[in-house]
């Protein structure tokens, strides 16, 4: 079965409450991913809350087109819990 984000929304700071297709679901934290000139726009957490969950590609996006792959989410709830 694929990884997807069925459900997303922001929680405050760099965090997101996310919900998998398998039913795993919570906060994930990403502060801590911010690296790179594509996330660092992100690192504004006004910016950060600007996150979307991409209809067809069954994960978060921005605006400047970051994104995380779901499988990459998943593992970091998963290490959080």
């Amino acid at each position: 079965m694929l990884t997807r984000i069925i459900a997303a929304r922001y929680l405050g700071g760099h965090t997101v409450w996310l919900r998998f297709n398998d039913g795993l679901e919570g906060p994930v934290d990403l502060s801590a991913e911010l690296i790179g000139e594509v996330f660092e726009p992100l690192r504004d957490e006004a910016y950060f809350a600007r996150v979307e969950l991409h209809q067809e590609l069954h994960t978060l996006v921005w605006p400047n087109g970051a994104d995380f792959a779901p499988e990459f989410l998943r593992e970091k709830l998963l290490v959080a819990a």
